[in-house]
């Protein structure tokens, strides 16, 4: 017989409804529909005219394991101040998600806040008199009693240490990106002859390198040469990508990335490729923002510059996106799924977070 942490609850921030509707089904499949109709909770987020706003709960908490799935990102969800509609910003979900966790009034068992791309992660560093966003709102969660936190492919994961007395889980979808490049590209060719691994930054090179070993593939890098005089948009502007790594005539490639923002740096890369005799070009991201829309890659993808972009669906992805032909989803919905049932147990995720072996069969699978 299971024993559980504590009665299971998922709450469901706004904008996650789909995600956590295919969550919540794994969840209620593996513990049989007659345990209850849904695991989920959805609370109402509600603002005022002024643009101010309030979490309702309408049930008791108290002394449930409750997991908390918010998208930072999901600029779909909107609001009215002033009789105007306003995109939700990162900041606005953030505080809905502590209105949320205040709302429950200390009276959960244990609160788990999954964090699909972690809020701030990109100012996760000081440089010069700036702001440490990232570290202080992991901070204010904790005051606020979250218990453990579980995030993806995290920007850097010294992050962490601005919270070491609670949990802090930072989970790559390595597997879930291989398995969809290989049911979404049947005649794809997992081997040094035909296969290379690119880093598109020196930031990147870890989780390339991991691609790289996992897969036996070779593996090269672009870094950026930045104009460190100039300033646009706050940031220093990219005068060129140079390449180190071994010729990639006539072969596929995959870049791997965490974010792609505007998607230029993967585009630049891709071109440079390209010239390089580079045969198809595809791209992983854990999340794919597009803050600047679909038109140059749109254009990259006629060229023949970008085959296939994959990233996942841990995050808003908007119905333009979706229809893309050079789009592919990487789902994680059952991925989630089996960590909440798994934590819920109060049992170790580590087998979870080392996907080393399904790899190496799955591989061997395309092999044979």
């Amino acid at each position: 017989m299971d024993n559980y942490y504590g009665e299971l609850t998922v709450i469901c921030m706004p904008g996650c409804e789909k995600f956590v509707d295919e969550v919540d089904g794994y969840l209620r499949e593996w513990r049989g529909t007659a345990v209850c109709d849904t695991f989920v909770v959805k609370p109402e987020c509600k603002r005022f005219a002024n643009g101010e706003g309030k979490a309702v709960l309408h049930e008791s908490f108290r002394g449930r394991d409750i997991y908390i799935i918010a998208d930072m990102y999901n600029y779909g969800v909107t609001y009215k101040m002033y009789g105007k509609e306003f995109p939700m910003s990162p900041d606005d979900h953030f505080a809905d998600l502590k209105r949320v966790i205040n709302a429950i009034a200390g009276k959960a068992r244990r609160i788990t806040v999954i964090l699909p791309m972690l809020y701030e992660s990109r100012q996760d560093k000081r440089h010069v008199r700036e702001s440490l966003d990232c570290a202080v709102a992991l901070q204010e969660l904790e005051n606020m009693g979250v218990t453990n936190i579980v995030t993806f492919d995290v920007h850097n994961i010294g992050i962490q240490n601005a919270v070491p007395l609670i949990g802090f889980d930072n989970v790559q979808p390595t597997y879930q990106m291989i398995k969809a490049l290989v049911n979404t590209v049947p005649d794809i060719k997992l081997d040094k002859d035909h296969l290379t691994i690119i880093s598109p930054d020196e930031g990147g090179m870890t989780r390339s390198m991991y691609y790289s070993s996992l897969l036996s593939l070779d593996l090269g890098m672009f870094y950026k040469r930045r104009d460190y005089a100039t300033v646009v948009n706050g940031k220093n502007p990219i005068v060129a990508h140079e390449y180190l790594g071994k010729d990639v005539a006539g072969k596929d490639v995959v870049i791997v990335d965490d974010i792609i923002s505007s998607g230029q740096s993967i585009l630049d890369v891709a071109k440079s490729l390209k010239e390089r005799g580079a045969n198809r070009i595809f791209a992983f991201a854990t999340f794919g923002l597009f803050c600047e829309g679909y038109e140059a890659i749109d254009k990259a993808f006629e060229k023949g510059d970008i085959t296939k972009i994959f990233t996942t669906n841990l995050i808003y992805r908007s119905p333009e996106l979706l229809a893309r032909e050079w789009y592919a989803e990487v789902d994680l919905g059952k991925y989630v799924a089996l960590i909440i049932d798994t934590l819920n147990r109060d049992k170790t995720i580590s087998h979870l977070l080392k996907p080393a072996e399904r790899i190496k069969a799955l591989v061997e699978k395309v092999k044979s």
